[in-house]
């Protein structure tokens, strides 16, 4: 009987190009945000997933052996979203490795980054990824951590960047950032790879940096690509260029958003070659050149494997996200971080806001009348989360769905707090300059109030 894996990202380039060479090795069960047909592969079946569901993620990983993580929150899921893309990830990768605990898988496959030598000063992206691997190691299920730089593949958004900057500019002035050295990989050799980790125990709980058979530079690339396009390109190294000049005219001249663009370039300003794995020299893959991998791309950019048709279920209008890191001084589990903050808040507010708690439902009050109603959720909290759902108030337009929750995460040294599928009863545009700035500035107060807290004093007081 084949193995079971599960992709959660299957609709990435990564996961679109893993189905379409292995999935007569493996059954698989692809992740996707959408309803999608299961009938044009008999050994793949597509189901729908809100990953930000704990209970969702669990239905979704039902029957999986393996599982490989592709996730990366880079686009919206609500009309609003408060928070920055590391916090989300965090929090999917905590409710990835839950969930995949909870239905007994064995190993987890994660693709990230390549982690500087000698350096602590990561930049955002790669510091978010390095958390990312951290949670998904926390949990019963075995890790293999697959470390990464440029990924060349057809399809992906890294070569993208690089072959439209050499597309459309004739003359490229290049930072020094464009100087550090990488070692890309083809997407050949990653698919490879991870098939070689997939239930072989010698790379459970491994971290394994991973690149092809030259290192290179960034300005490099550029010129071996141009090269191999045809163009003839004026590439020159300037020191003059600043990290956020070089993302606004990369964003520019590649049709991608600063969002996307920014996090990467940041990552490009650090080293990032690989030191060789022994399980890699024990596979003794025959890696692709940059050169190779770039022919590869544009021999097979046309037949990208196809998704198939998928249809979207209605969404509810004027949906809010908000994830908040807090800092967890006091090392206080979920539980208390709830308790600590329905204490806090009408203390801070006298007068004005009171909090009723009769152990089953949370009512809190403007001059008597319920602003938010909230239902504790018992069987679905621990330690680590506190959960509520959102069933009343003044503020809720919606009542049937939505969820607020208190998460500790990454050994307890930060606290994520957030709301889900929120709709408020407020006309949008009213709510998003009234409502929405006053909640991130009430969790930024009571932010700062956890991060006062002393973990020997708070425990004393308890």
């Amino acid at each position: 009987m084949k193995p079971t894996v599960a992709i959660a990202g299957a609709t990435g380039f990564i996961g679109r190009w893993f189905i379409e060479h292995y999935s007569h090795k493996y059954r698989i069960i692809a992740l996707s945000r959408r309803e999608m047909d299961s009938s044009l592969r008999e050994s793949v079946e597509w189901r729908k997933v809100d990953m930000y569901s704990v209970s969702s993620t669990i239905k979704a990983l039902e029957g999986a052996d393996y599982a490989l993580y592709l996730v990366h929150s880079m686009q919206p899921s609500a009309r609003l979203n408060q928070g920055s893309f590391e916090d989300t990830d965090l929090l999917l990768a905590d409710n990835f490795a839950r969930a995949a605990e909870t239905v007994g898988v064995k190993q987890i496959i994660f693709v990230g980054g390549i982690l500087p030598k000698d350096e602590s000063d990561y930049s955002t992206h790669l510091r978010s990824r390095y958390e990312v691997e951290k949670t998904l190691g926390d949990r019963t299920p075995e890790l293999t951590a697959l470390r990464a730089g440029i990924i060349v593949g057809p399809g992906g958004s890294s070569f993208q960047i690089v072959e439209k900057l050499v597309q459309r500019l004739p003359a490229m002035l290049c930072p020094e950032w464009t100087k550090s050295e990488t070692q890309p990989i083809a997407l050949r050799d990653v698919l490879t790879i991870i098939d070689f980790c997939l239930g072989n125990s010698k790379a459970y709980g491994e971290a394994i940096e991973i690149g092809g058979s030259e290192k290179t530079t960034y300005m490099d690339m550029l010129k071996k690509t141009a090269e191999i396009l045809g163009k003839k390109r004026y590439i020159r190294s300037v020191p003059f260029f600043s990290l956020g000049l070089s993302k606004l005219w990369v964003a520019l001249f590649s049709d991608s958003s600063t969002t996307f663009v920014s996090p990467l370039i940041e990552s490009l300003r650090h080293t990032m070659t690989v030191d060789e794995h022994p399980l890699m020299k024990e596979l003794n893959l025959d890696y692709l050149s940059f050169e190779q991998s770039v022919h590869y791309v544009l021999q097979y950019r046309e037949q990208l494997p196809k998704l198939p048709s998928g249809t979207s279920t209605r969404k509810m209008k004027n949906t809010v996200r908000s994830v908040q890191r807090l800092p967890n001084s006091a090392a206080m589990n979920a539980i208390e971080v709830s308790e600590e903050y329905l204490s806090w808040l009408p203390k801070s507010f006298k007068y004005l806001i009171k909090v009723e708690d009769n152990d089953q439902f949370v009512s809190f009050q403007l001059f008597g009348q319920p602003l938010l109603r909230l239902q504790y959720v018992r069987d679905r909290s621990d330690n680590k989360r506190q959960l509520f759902y959102i069933v009343g108030g003044l503020l809720a337009k919606r009542t049937d769905y939505g969820w607020l929750e208190f998460r500790s995460v990454l050994g307890g040294k930060y606290v994520v707090s957030a709301i889900h599928e929120f709709v408020p009863r407020l006309p949008w545009f009213v709510y998003v300059n009234t409502q929405a700035v006053l909640h991130l500035w009430v969790m930024k107060r009571f932010g700062k109030h956890l991060s006062r807290l002393d973990e020997t004093k708070y425990h004393i007081s308890q």
